[in-house]
């Protein structure tokens, strides 16, 4: 997972750390004509893939961290909580890359279909189309010689006039992201981090510190690693990385309070012995 960040970082991504700082000279720079010649309009290979990267890590270990601490609020063995773990960490992450890779494959399908019949509005109803397009621009304050301009310019190429309906009359936009990639991260980021919480239970039986306190490290470990990927967060979000830390150690934890509590109360109610 760790090798989608150690990238270079774009121009953008420069200019918007120049921003947040307040550093106006570095922002003017990146701004300048060579720099931004130097910028490729799509993304990098690996940038593609950091968001699904980095939401993938927080449900997972939130999702696994949840679901031993029910375990240990019930005050069961900790090889059930190791079972329910590693099932609960398969079986989400195996549900979160089929739910992300029929998500954006839907979205893309979408688009498709949408392309299709805007180029065949275009070919059948050239004129409607070209009010349509004339409208759009109306609409954000054009007119005149400058509208008449813009209106033939656009309309005297087809796919640019077709990739135009798409995004101001529906807006659609293109994403080159692969499905199946976008799939195999988010599994691959889940399984990861999910795992950090289970790595006492399942190496209890190599040290009898770790066997004597399994619940406790993996509080610790997980305590750790959530800070972690919320701090990585900031390279989607653009948060300080610190707030995206302890945003991150907030939620975990309150979700893993709660199936503590949860299991604690099922526990007291129903007499569970395992």
């Amino acid at each position: 997972m760790f090798g989608f960040f150690s990238r270079r970082k774009t121009r953008v991504e420069k200019a918007r750390e120049a921003f947040f700082k307040g550093d106006l000279e570095t922002h003017k720079k990146l701004h300048a004509p060579e720099e931004i010649g130097k910028e490729p309009w799509h993304k990098t290979e690996q940038g593609k893939y950091i968001g699904q990267a980095v939401y993938g890590a927080s449900d997972g270990i939130v999702t696994t961290f949840a679901a031993i601490s029910g375990v240990a609020g019930a005050n069961l063995s900790p090889k059930v909580a190791l079972i329910v773990g590693l099932a609960n960490l398969f079986a989400d992450g195996i549900s979160m890359a089929i739910g992300d890779y029929l998500s954006e494959k839907s979205e893309k399908d979408y688009l498709a279909a949408e392309r299709e019949r805007e180029r065949w509005e275009v070919e059948h109803m050239p004129e409607a189309e070209k009010h349509e397009i004339r409208e759009i621009y109306k609409r954000k304050g054009l007119s005149g010689e400058k509208l008449d301009k813009l209106v033939d310019a656009i309309t005297s190429d087809k796919d640019l006039w077709v990739e135009t309906m798409l995004h101001e009359e529906l807006g659609l936009f293109e994403d080159d992201s692969s499905p199946l990639k976008s799939a195999l991260v988010t599994f691959f980021a889940f399984i990861i981090a999910g795992f950090m919480p289970l790595i006492a239970y399942v190496f209890a039986s190599q040290w009898n510190f770790l066997a004597n306190n399994q619940f406790l490290i993996s509080c610790i470990i997980t305590g750790i690693t959530l800070f972690a990927v919320g701090a990585l967060r900031q390279i989607v979000t653009g948060v300080k990385w610190f707030i995206g830390g302890f945003e991150m150690l907030m939620i975990g934890g309150l979700s893993a309070t709660v199936a503590y509590l949860i299991g604690w109360i099922l526990k007291a109610v129903f007499n569970i012995v395992v």
